[in-house]
């Protein structure tokens, strides 16, 4: 899990693999395979750098081709 920051101040924790895209609208929109959107404060390049220290730490990098 990843922690995002709500448009109210709290945090909040998504499964990255969950995420189906991410859109800027200006804020940030998540949208999930579920289809539910989360509208977050982070910006587009501080969710990647989140996601991908995730996918490092459990050891998915490892697994990809490149």
């Amino acid at each position: 899990m990843i922690d995002v920051m709500r448009l109210d101040g709290k945090k909040y924790w998504v499964n990255p693999h969950m995420i189906e895209s991410m859109e800027t609208t200006p804020d940030l929109t998540l949208t999930m395979l579920s289809g539910r959107k989360i509208i977050v404060r982070n910006s587009p390049e501080d969710l990647i750098e989140k996601i991908i220290k995730y996918r490092r730490d459990i050891g998915i990098e490892r697994q990809e081709v490149l």
